[in-house]
């Protein structure tokens, strides 16, 4: 019995390994959809965001088939419980990956953001493909280590969206209303993908040591 749940976390880990690589290319791709006016790059990432849902589907019905012929203790429920929360945290980052994308095909031909908010784009594209990265090493080798860098990273996100609102709310911006706040909800998107991603390394902390982050020294 042992080694079948053994077998069960083994899948479950599997899937979300392959999650966490699907949503940090959806977000790579959504950024060069962005930042290059790619209509094809922008439709892939809309197209693939239901495999991403779709795994997020097979997670939750692996760890409630687990659940139910296993009867795990406590310490086994925390594994399985965990990985259905990570997984919802990767599900929800694809979606704003999408929503990234949306905006790209929405403001096709013309580039979604003006030459002035490139950089602080990249940057923030930066930060997201570094933070997935770590997720994918977190999920696949259960490093709590790195999985607490995360919220560092997410300190640098945030400083660049508060970049991003010292541009937008300039008195010399010449874009315009629309403009602005297309700026300010793609700001929101990558922001909120950090987020995600700072919540799946507190889990892991969580799996690891048996303690909320926030009652860590």
């Amino acid at each position: 019995m042992r080694e079948e749940f053994q077998a069960d976390l083994n899948e479950v880990s599997r899937l979300l390994v392959t999650m966490a690589e699907a949503v940090r290319a959806a977000m790579r791709k959504a950024t060069t959809a962005l930042l290059t006016a790619d209509l094809k790059a922008a439709e892939a990432v809309i197209e693939r965001d239901a495999e991403v849902d779709s795994i997020y589907a097979q997670v939750e019905t692996k760890v409630a088939d687990t659940i139910a012929r296993q009867a795990p203790v406590a310490s086994d429920l925390r594994m399985v419980i965990t990985a259905l929360h990570i997984s919802a945290d990767l599900e929800r980052m694809g979606d704003l990956a999408e929503h990234v994308a949306k905006t790209a095909k929405r403001r096709h031909p013309s580039p979604a953001v003006p030459a002035e908010l490139r950089g602080v784009f990249k940057g923030m594209a930066d930060v997201a493909d570094r933070m997935a990265e770590k997720i994918t090493t977190v999920l696949a080798e259960v490093n709590a280590t790195q999985a607490s860098e995360l919220e560092g990273d997410d300190d640098a996100m945030d400083q660049f969206e508060r970049d991003l609102f010292k541009i937008l709310l300039n008195d010399d911006w010449p874009y315009g209303a629309e403009t602005a706040i297309d700026g300010a909800l793609l700001g929101r998107f990558y922001e909120r993908y950090a987020d995600h991603a700072v919540n799946i390394g507190e889990q892991m902390v969580y799996l690891v040591t048996g303690q909320p982050v926030s009652s860590q020294s």
